[in-house]
């Protein structure tokens, strides 16, 4: 038997399944076949029964029976409609036997016998159910429209410079397999997908067509970038409209042709000053990749780049794939073109796997500026990216963090986010990053508290995070520190010194005084500590309770030293 790696991680492709789904009187074959429908609907995926809860391998002595591989193929065709599935028998790197379903993304729409409907959306199958039905069945046509022929253009009728430069850049690409290179032109166009027995295809017609062609798509993409002044009045103009470039070629277009995008300005830097740009050029680039390749092309709208004073703001027609929200876009995906994305891919203008906006947020975060901000109007979709730099030492602190630790992509994220802001709690970080619940956050935190780049106060639900005051100064943030992230020792030690002065105070004077910007239960907290250490009296129950220094520590301002 083949020896396969089981210890990917779960998402929108994997899902892990204890053996007693499929055997014993535990089985259940309706939940095996609604997981099967919802990654039929998403774009296919593996199961792997036989591993138990909490576990990345099965046990090294377990055995399948070949028996439930005919049966998990019979009974998940009795409860679906239109899914396919290839169980078999897989061993893996410890000796230990899964039973491998692969379930083939569906070419239309897939449900369970019994009508209901599921997608794979990250590590979940969710119900899909009222209006979104609909949205499934539009967005997953029999037939995808990337692979329709219907305008009957013959490939020899292709741009001949277009196919030259496509075909150019996938034999350059180190993202193409040898065997693939070496295809003829007209082969490599039919194996992307470009063109079908003699004639383009619609994605074919979109990237090598002439352009009267491709304006006979109806939906080829027209870009307008618009300048506004600080009155919202349109100072400048710039139109793609005469469908002469392909969506790959527009990216280099609107990057050249606006002058914003190569705007710089300078931004204090300790005694100097330095010269930033106004836009990166990768987040900028990502942007556009992201409006050309998921955007329904079975729908008419421009790609609008608003370009105001302070911020970025691109407007994409149609709405989010269905399962992508602007909460969890940061780390969910689903391909809406496939094939466009493939092409993007492998001329390295894109990654396959994700929606491009992790790395929107690490460029942005990672020099000083905000988050990207996605909103979802009634047919469209927003992203704002600020225009300036808010926080200039947050560039040095991630800098000289990456250098001596070698962060990840999510820990640059995180360490961003935390820099930006005067910490926040584990309920916050967990917000802003879009996730299901603060069990995620140890990905995203990685070794970030261990390295000393990020210290921890409180527990379970107080639980906050924060860059170290050392770091801050070092990086010229200083001047933005604020009791929110006062060290417990610390905030012991002002509590005293209030008492001190204010003897016989509730819980929320002292909280006013102190600092209102501290999160309640933190407060609340260091003074319980201090009743049970002895360093401050309490008199009273519930709201009539006074707090005052105990008279035995004096002057101490109970810091601990």
């Amino acid at each position: 038997m083949t020896r396969v790696d089981l210890g990917a991680a779960e998402g929108h492709a994997l899902d892990r399944k204890s053996l007693r789904l499929v055997t014993g009187r535990t089985a259940d074959f309706a939940a095996l076949a609604q997981d099967c429908v919802a990654f039929a609907n998403a774009a296919g995926g593996r199961l792997l029964v036989g591993i138990e809860d909490d576990a990345q391998a099965p046990a090294p002595d377990q055995r399948i029976d070949p028996a439930p591989v005919d049966r998990v193929r019979k009974r998940v065709g009795e409860l679906t409609v239109n899914v396919q599935v290839a169980p078999e028998v897989h061993t893996g790197a410890n000796g230990g036997e899964v039973l491998l379903v692969h379930v083939a993304r569906a070419s239309g729409v897939a449900s369970t016998s019994d009508g209901r409907y599921f997608l794979r959306v990250g590590d979940q199958s969710q119900p899909i159910v009222g209006d979104d039905v609909l949205r499934l069945a539009n967005e997953r046509p029999q037939l995808p429209w990337e692979t329709l022929t219907g305008l009957r253009i013959a490939s020899v009728d292709a741009d001949a410079g277009k196919v030259a430069a496509v075909v150019w850049g996938l034999r350059a690409s180190d993202r193409v397999k040898a065997s693939v290179k070496e295809k003829a032109d007209r082969e490599l166009l039919d194996h992307y997908g470009l063109a079908r027995e003699g004639s383009l295809t619609n994605l074919g017609v979109l990237l090598v067509g002439r352009a009267t062609d491709r304006a006979r798509l109806g939906s080829a993409p027209v870009v307008q970038a618009i300048k506004y002044d600080q009155d919202r009045v349109k100072v400048d103009k710039y139109v793609w409209d005469d469908h002469a470039l392909s969506p790959v070629e527009l990216v280099d277009a609107v990057w050249e042709a606006v002058p914003d995008f190569r705007e710089r300005y300078e931004v204090p830097d300790g005694m100097f000053r330095a010269t930033v740009a106004a836009y990166e050029e990768v987040v900028i680039r990502e942007l556009l990749v992201n409006a050309l390749v998921h955007r329904p092309y079975t729908q008419r709208g421009d790609i609008f780049l608003n370009l105001h004073p302070d911020r970025l703001e691109v407007v994409n027609p149609g709405r989010l794939p269905l399962g992508v929200t602007p909460a969890n876009i940061l780390h969910t995906s689903q391909r809406r073109n496939d094939g466009l994305a493939r092409v993007f891919h492998d001329l390295g203008l894109m990654e396959r796997e994700g929606s491009g906006f992790d790395t929107l947020y690490e460029r942005l975060l990672a020099t000083g500026r905000g988050a990207p901000v996605a909103s979802e109007g009634v047919d469209s979709v927003h992203v704002v990216v600020p225009r300036r730099v808010v926080h200039p030492g947050v560039v040095r602190l991630i800098t000289e963090a990456d250098q001596r630790h070698l962060l990840t992509q999510r820990e640059r994220i995180t360490l961003g986010l935390l820099a930006q802001t005067e910490g926040l709690t584990a309920a916050e970080l967990v917000q802003r990053l879009g996730l299901a619940d603060a069990g995620q956050l140890r990905s995203w935190l990685g070794d970030l508290v261990d390295r000393g780049l990020v210290e921890q106060t409180g527990r379970t639900r107080a639980t906050a995070y924060f860059v170290p005051p050392e770091l801050l100064r070092a990086a010229g943030l200083d001047g933005r520190t604020t009791l929110r992230r006062v060290q417990p020792h610390r905030l012991r030690a002002l509590i005293v010194e209030d008492l001190e002065r204010y003897p016989r105070s509730s819980s929320s004077e002292v909280h006013q005084r102190v600092g209102p910007e501290i999160p309640p239960r933190t407060l609340g907290r260091a003074l319980k500590e201090l009743v049970d250490g002895g360093r401050v009296v309490a008199e009273g129950e519930r709201r009539w309770r006074r707090y005052s220094v105990a008279p035995a520590i004096g002057h101490d301002r109970g810091d601990g030293r």
